[in-house]
């Protein structure tokens, strides 16, 4: 019932098909309730088979509660066509289910179902109209567990691929919050895919490494926006031309000139065959849109976080050997010898008040990107960079969560 609500979901159950008036077949199965017979499997299958096949089930969704029963109703169901994504079984044991089937009480106008002891309802009006409902004593609740422990093994099989088991001998509360988490997870596909990853984040935050590391494990093409447009001016490619006086001068390179750059290299077959990890790009919302408006769109997009103090350490200590172009960190990573490190030179980009000015640029803008990117994964990048590795590569092959729910 609360899954059905929080998704606004159809909830399909046999109370629900029994009381819908609608469907045609509702006053067959009613004959056999009334005469105490078992109403057949094939007649389960086809009111259940008539009702998904409403508007309301195909637009909104449908939550299947209490079916299949047995292995004949799953069969039947599949030759309908009907098979859930997402099946979940709630599990405790006999005793705990015989208390509580004992104290279920059921509205016969909204067909909800509260408890004497662990759902009761407020509204003195609901508590008058509340019904036990039938077939639950303990003798038959007994008989019906014996069945279902009987015919589960064989259901099971069946749905086995999409099945998970949760406890429900538990707080409702996280009953709930297991199922949801579960149904709102998609299912790994063996279907062929393509990264196509975007990482944002401060400068400092290891986002070149991590591109290196997914380029260097899964083959795809590791772009480094900067790097690419320092590419096309030595290359003295027509864009290349366009770009370089922008370049030498160190003023911002136009939006257009970098969107076309970005457009031709990403639309190239090794790019689309292999896939690609952009870095350094899009900056702020403006790039974002454009990027979109050219059909670049991302599968992944990772925000990498660092503090502030983080960064100024990691950057502001970095030194080059001007000689052998060899990179060190005063740190991390000193010179080897009192000769090279007398020669370390630092890039003025890495003194503290050109830091400062970059980080500004960045925070003014990230709260806009991360808003347009709202599916993006969040990476705490003040850790050992392979632990970050592992977490940007958990995200990248499980599957993204379900934007909308379908059915159950």
């Amino acid at each position: 019932m609360w899954l059905s609500k929080h998704f606004d979901a159809i909830r399909v159950s046999q109370e629900t098909l029994l009381f819908n008036e609608t469907l045609a077949l509702t006053e067959e199965a009613k004959a056999h309730k009334e005469k105490n017979q078992k109403i057949p499997n094939a007649l389960w299958a086809n009111l259940i088979q008539e009702r998904l096949s409403n508007v309301d089930c195909i637009k909104q969704g449908w939550i299947l509660e209490g079916f299949p029963e047995n292995q004949e109703q799953a069969w039947m169901l599949q030759s309908f066509g009907i098979f859930p994504r997402h099946v979940v079984m709630l599990y405790a044991s006999d005793t705990v289910l015989i208390e509580r089937n004992s104290g279920k009480r059921l509205d016969p106008l909204t067909q909800e179902v509260y408890h004497t002891t662990f759902d009761w309802p407020s509204d003195p009006l609901v508590q008058e109209r509340l019904v036990k409902p039938e077939d639950l004593s303990e003798q038959e609740v007994s008989k019906k567990l014996l069945e279902y422990h009987r015919n589960f093994p064989e259901v099971f099989q069946i749905y086995q691929k999409v099945l998970k088991s949760i406890n429900a001998d538990q707080p409702s509360v996280d009953v709930l919050s297991q199922v949801l988490t579960y149904v709102q997870t998609r299912h790994r596909s063996a279907a062929p895919f393509t990264p196509r990853i975007i990482f944002c984040g401060p400068p400092g935050s290891g986002k070149s490494l991590q591109a290196a590391l997914i380029a260097q494990k899964y083959g795809v093409v590791n772009i480094c926006c900067g790097q690419l447009l320092k590419e096309a001016v030595a290359d003295n490619t027509n864009l290349g031309e366009l770009i370089k006086p922008y370049i030498d001068n160190g003023w911002p390179v136009p939006d257009n000139l970098v969107l076309e750059l970005l457009t031709q290299r990403l639309s190239s077959l090794e790019c689309l065959t292999d896939g690609w990890v952009l870095s350094g790009f899009p900056r702020d919302i403006e790039q974002a849109e454009k990027l979109q408006k050219s059909q670049i769109n991302p599968n992944r997009v990772f925000f990498f976080n660092l503090p502030y103090e983080s960064i100024m350490e990691r950057l502001s200590q970095r030194r080059t050997d001007p000689i052998t172009g060899q990179r060190y960190h005063t740190t991390f990573r000193p010179a080897p010898t009192p000769e090279i490190q007398a020669r370390l030179r630092q890039n003025p980009r890495d003194e503290e008040e050109n830091i400062e000015k970059r980080l500004e640029t960045y925070y003014s803008n990230v709260k806009d990107l991360e808003d347009f990117y709202e599916e993006a994964f969040y990476v705490n990048a003040d850790q050992d960079p392979y632990v970050v590795f592992e977490f940007i590569e958990s995200c990248i092959i499980k599957p993204l969560p379900c934007r909308k729910f379908r059915h159950l």
